[in-house]
C-alpha cells in the first residue's frame, strides 16, 4: 500500500463518501423513500461517539458500537412515526429534513453536546483507542464499513427482504395484497440505513476529532449522501460507489482550482445532479443499459 498521505487521504475520504451514499441507497434506492435529512443519523452517531468517550468514559471501539446501534434505533423510531401515518414522497422527505433541523437546534442548545462550540475528542493516539498515526489505519476501518454496506446491498438485491422492500417501493398496494407488511419493511430499512449513517458519523469524529451541530446535522452531509447515490445509480450495488468517487474527484479538482470558495461543493453537486437527471436518469451505473436501449430504439426506427 502507498505511504503517500495525499493518496491515503483521498482514498479514505472517497470510501467515507461511498459509505454515506450506500447508506442512503438502502432506503432511497431500494426502498424508494427519499430522505432529505439523513444527516439526522450521521449527527447522532457522531455525537454518541464523542459523548460516550468524553463523558461516559467508554473505549472508542465500544463507543462505535453504541453509536451504530443508537443511530439504528433512531432510524426505527423515525420510521415508526412517519410510516405509521403513511408519509411518503415529498412529505417524508420534508419530515426527515425537519427532524435533522430540530436535532441541530437541540444540539446547539444543550450543554452536553458542547452547544454551538461543539466537542473536541482528546488526542490519545493508539489503535486500541481508534486513533491511528497514519491514514492507512482509518482506511482499513472505513473499507470494512463499506464492505459491510455492499454485503447488505447484495442481500437486498438477492434476498427475500430485499424483494419485499423493492415490491413496496414499486407498488405498496400490490405488495400488501400478496401478504407483505409495508410498514414493517420500511421501518426495518430505515433502521439499517440509519445504522450505516451512524457508523459514518462515528468514523468522522475519530478522523477529525471534532464535531459541532453544523457538521453533525447540517444539510451538506444529507446532500452528499443522496447526490452520490442518485448520480451513481439508485437501487444498484456499485452505483453509490461510482457516484461517490466521481463527486469526490470533482470536489477535489474544484477545490484545487478555486480554493476553499464557500458553497462550491453544493454548486458542483447541484450541477451534476441536474445533468444526470436530464441525460442519465439511471445514473452512471445505468450508462450501459441506457446505451443498449437507445441503440435498440434506433434499430426499431430503421425497421
Amino acid at each position: 500500500m502507498t505511504t503517500s498521505g495525499v493518496v491515503l487521504n483521498f482514498v479514505t475520504m472517497a470510501l467515507y463518501a461511498t459509505l454515506i451514499a450506500q447508506a442512503w441507497n438502502i432506503l432511497g434506492g431500494f426502498g424508494g423513500q427519499f430522505s432529505f435529512g439523513h444527516a439526522l443519523f450521521f449527527g447522532t452517531g457522531a455525537y454518541i461517539q464523542a459523548i460516550a468517550q468524553m463523558q461516559g468514559g467508554l473505549n472508542a471501539w465500544i463507543a462505535l458500537a453504541v453509536a451504530v446501534a443508537g443511530a439504528g434505533v433512531l432510524g426505527l423510531c423515525v420510521g415508526a412515526l412517519t410510516f405509521r401515518y403513511g408519509l411518503k414522497g415529498s412529505y417524508f422527505a420534508l419530515v426527515t429534513l425537519a427532524f435533522a433541523e430540530v436535532f441541530r437546534i437541540l444540539a446547539t442548545s444543550v450543554s452536553f453536546t458542547g452547544g454551538g462550540v461543539g466537542l473536541m475528542v482528546p488526542l490519545r493516539e493508539s489503535p486500541a483507542n481508534f486513533q491511528f498515526a497514519s491514514r492507512s489505519g482509518y482506511l482499513w476501518v472505513v473499507l470494512a464499513f463499506v464492505t459491510a454496506a455492499l454485503l447488505v446491498t447484495c442481500w437486498l438485491r438477492n434476498g427475500r427482504f430485499g424483494a419485499y422492500l423493492q415490491a413496496v417501493r414499486d407498488n405498496e398496494d400490490a405488495a400488501r395484497a400478496v401478504g407483505v407488511n409495508p410498514f414493517r419493511i420500511k421501518v426495518a430499512a430505515i433502521g439499517i440505513s440509519g445504522a450505516f449513517m451512524g457508523a459514518a458519523g462515528a468514523f468522522y469524529v475519530q478522523v477529525f476529532q471534532y464535531v459541532d451541530p453544523g457538521i453533525a446535522y447540517g444539510s451538506a452531509t444529507s446532500v452528499e449522501a443522496l447526490v452520490g447515490a442518485i448520480v451513481g445509480g439508485m437501487g444498484t450495488l456499485w452505483g453509490p460507489v461510482l457516484g461517490a468517487v466521481v463527486l469526490h474527484v470533482l470536489a477535489d479538482f474544484t477545490r484545487n482550482l478555486f480554493g476553499e470558495l464557500p458553497g462550491i461543493n453544493m454548486v458542483i453537486y447541484g450541477t451534476v445532479l441536474v445533468l444526470i437527471v436530464m441525460f442519465l436518469p439511471r445514473g452512471i451505473a445505468g450508462i450501459g443499459l441506457s446505451a443498449r436501449q437507445l441503440w435498440a430504439g434506433k434499430g426499431r426506427a430503421h425497421d
